[in-house]
């Protein structure tokens, strides 16, 4: 029953920044190397063009006690948006698109935890991007949380999460509608125990 517990906790949580040192449990952090955020979007009905950010720091934390008092954030570095076609890359930076000269990180940050199932979660959260705040929902699966032979038998956290968002409503209206205006976020995450 303490590895389902156990679980639960971890599907509540995703990546975060520093927590206050007033939470308890245990802190996990996002492992760079093994985590992805994958954004998706129609262009012109034709196809859909996929894109990630390379540049994501977050931390975990997994209180087993208490946790609807667990708090997740993440960060991501706009500047880091990757589509594999550096042109676009570069329009995409642009104060058009994520101007990243004014606005250089995308934040999320939890505000309720609502349970689904033994294995999932909803995370609703701010989402910042482009200085608005809007209230998001991911939709999180635990995928294991074990000793990884691989890393020392080091503890390691392992999550998928999706969200969709339209981007209008952070006002990035460029292009709409020929550019999708409803964007899909799907997230793959490890994180390791410190």
């Amino acid at each position: 029953m303490k590895r389902s517990f156990r679980m639960t906790v971890a599907a509540l949580l995703f990546s975060a920044v520093p927590l206050p040192s007033a939470l308890a449990g245990d802190l996990y952090d996002l492992d760079p190397e093994h985590t992805q955020t994958i954004f998706h979007i129609d262009h012109l009905g034709y196809s859909t063009v996929t894109g990630s950010f390379h540049q994501v720091k977050g931390v975990l934390t997994l209180d087993e006690e208490h946790p609807e008092q667990s708090l997740v954030e993440a960060t991501i570095e706009a500047s880091s948006v990757d589509t594999g076609v550096p042109t676009r890359d570069e329009d995409l930076r642009s104060s058009q698109f994520f101007d990243v000269a004014r606005h250089q990180t995308i934040t999320f940050r939890t505000k309720k935890v609502r349970r689904r199932g033994p294995r999932g979660a909803d995370l609703s959260g701010e989402l910042t991007l482009l200085g608005i705040t809007r209230l998001v929902t991911l939709r999180t699966t635990f995928n294991r949380v074990a000793p990884d032979p691989l890393r020392g038998n080091r503890m390691v956290a392992g999550f998928t999460a999706s969200a969709t968002i339209r981007r209008s409503d952070f006002g990035m209206k460029a292009f709409v509608p020929l550019i999708g205006d409803i964007v899909r976020i799907d997230i793959n995450a490890e994180a390791i125990r410190r």
